[in-house]
């Protein structure tokens, strides 16, 4: 049966200094991570799929690969708003984690919407991003009838207001946030476009990498040509 001690074993054996690399370039500590691939890090998700304990065991090392791996496997039901916070706490200096791993979690929780309207006023860059992140997986997720709209609308004003003054990867993920609602949430579209044109292009730096930020306006075009508009997904995880 998998423990944390063989699946860190694992972890460690499949690492690579490229990868490790790669990672470092997109805002990973290399002292915190193996350098093992998504894909890898996938296979051995299915290995222990269902295994609750272990997927907290595994995040609590933190190293990236296994918090990734914990969040791949956890059922975010079954947490607490205090492991959650915690999560979120541990994951301040691993921006994939913030902005990936932590929202995957937390929207199949309850307390999903509360905890990431608590987050957003973190002074933590990335304990806010990962608020944002959170928020756009609720919108994506979540039947517009079961949204609060006017809390969402709020959030637009907040996001047209605020930007331009909030921290690096906090911009990015408010940018995702109308992004996500003006793509998922018909009621709010039309306010969403407009946060978008009013925000125009986002500033972020991304450091050693290819990565872009797209424009709210053009991405929302882009959505609602390919026909995917509205369009409700099962899960944010990817």
């Amino acid at each position: 049966m998998p423990t944390a001690a063989s699946i860190m074993a694992e972890l460690k054996k499949k690492g690579s200094a490229q990868t490790q690399k790669t990672y470092a370039r997109h805002g990973m500590a290399v002292e915190n991570t193996f350098g093992v691939s998504i894909a890898d890090l996938k296979s051995i998700a299915k290995t222990i799929k269902g295994k609750q304990s272990l997927a907290c065991e595994l995040y609590e090392t933190g190293k990236m690969e296994a918090m990734y791996l914990a969040a791949l496997v956890a059922d975010g039901k079954l947490m607490t708003a205090k492991q959650l916070d915690q999560w979120a706490e541990k994951a301040c200096s691993l921006r994939m984690i913030a902005e990936y791993s932590v929202p995957w979690v937390t929207v199949e929780n309850p307390s999903a919407c509360e905890l990431a309207l608590k987050w957003m006023k973190s002074k933590k860059e990335l304990v806010a991003a990962a608020a944002w992140c959170t928020y756009s997986g609720i919108v994506a997720t979540t039947p517009d009838d079961a949204l609060d709209l006017a809390e969402i609308e709020k959030l637009l004003g907040t996001v047209v207001k605020d930007i331009a003054s909030s921290a690096n990867r906090v911009r990015h993920a408010m940018n995702g946030f109308v992004i996500a609602v003006a793509s998922y949430v018909r009621p709010l579209a039309k306010q969403a476009k407009a946060a978008a044109k009013q925000i125009g292009a986002v500033i972020v730096d991304v450091g050693d990498t290819d990565c872009k930020i797209p424009v709210a306006t053009a991405y929302i075009e882009k959505i609602e040509s390919s026909g995917r508009w509205g369009q409700k997904r099962k899960t944010i995880r990817c």
